[in-house]
């Protein structure tokens, strides 16, 4: 490989209904004339397509691929370019894309409402087509999600911080599109009274420590004054260190 040759024009990835005819391009400068063939990438592997040897490839979509293109001089430099995919959606609804399609994004999957306890995962989705492919931004009640660039917004652990309305925006050069906006709440786990039992004896098996607070008052301003109540007092300690309890008394 040599810079030798250098691409001026990369191809770009698109998203496109199944059946869609367009072309990828790819431009480049060299000493020498130059020459060009396109490869797809099959399964695992990077295959030579027949035929394919001209600047522009002409495809007619059918299965979402990625793709790439070499360019080679006389003297055996050769350089690829970036490789784009193609991504065919198979299913699209009728009137889309719209009869004069520029390419600009149109939104072909918007999110759905969603419902989970805190703690869960959440998943939204949508996708869009355009030439160039979009790009995504999600936003919360109107504020930018820095994390969320995907057709797909994933929140490992939710929060109930999280609970708002969401939507997407899908941008190329040619313009953007907004999903429909869909609310998601997240609520509190509650715990059915079974786990609230479960929960209850768990803090008591892991309790270490029982203390008791003894407090023994011979007058009060406003009740009348007790008979004993040091002996009160006393007689309560013998009883809660008999249950195990440590023993604190105070008196007047």
């Amino acid at each position: 490989f040599s810079t030798a040759i250098a691409i001026t024009e990369q191809p770009v990835s698109v998203s496109v209904p199944v059946g869609y005819s367009f072309m990828l391009r790819c431009r480049a400068q060299g000493r020498t004339s130059l020459q060009y063939q396109w490869f797809c990438q099959y399964q695992s592997d990077c295959r030579l397509i027949p035929g394919a040897t001209n600047q522009d490839l002409p495809i007619i979509a059918e299965q979402t691929q990625l793709y790439t293109c070499r360019v080679n001089d006389l003297h055996r430099n050769a350089i690829f370019s970036d490789w784009v995919k193609v991504e065919v959606h198979q299913c699209v609804a009728r009137g889309l894309p719209p009869q004069l399609w520029r390419g600009e994004p149109v939104i072909v999957l918007n999110p759905s409402e969603q419902r989970v306890e805190a703690g869960q995962p959440l998943q939204l989705q949508c996708a869009a087509m355009g030439v160039p492919a979009p790009s995504y931004q999600w936003y919360r009640n109107g504020n930018l999600l820095e994390q969320q660039k995907r057709k797909k917004l994933w929140i490992t652990h939710t929060k109930v911080s999280d609970s708002g309305t969401y939507l997407c925006c899908a941008s190329n050069s040619l313009g953007e599109h907004w999903t429909n906006a869909v609310d998601v709440h997240i609520g509190e786990v509650i715990l059915p009274p079974a786990k609230h039992l479960q929960l209850f004896h768990l803090m008591f098996v892991l309790a270490t420590g029982k203390i008791a607070l003894l407090v023994g008052n011979n007058r009060y301003q406003h009740h009348p004054s007790l008979v004993a109540p040091v002996r009160d007092v006393f007689e309560l300690s013998r009883l809660l260190e008999h249950l195990g309890f440590q023993v604190v008394s105070l008196l007047d």
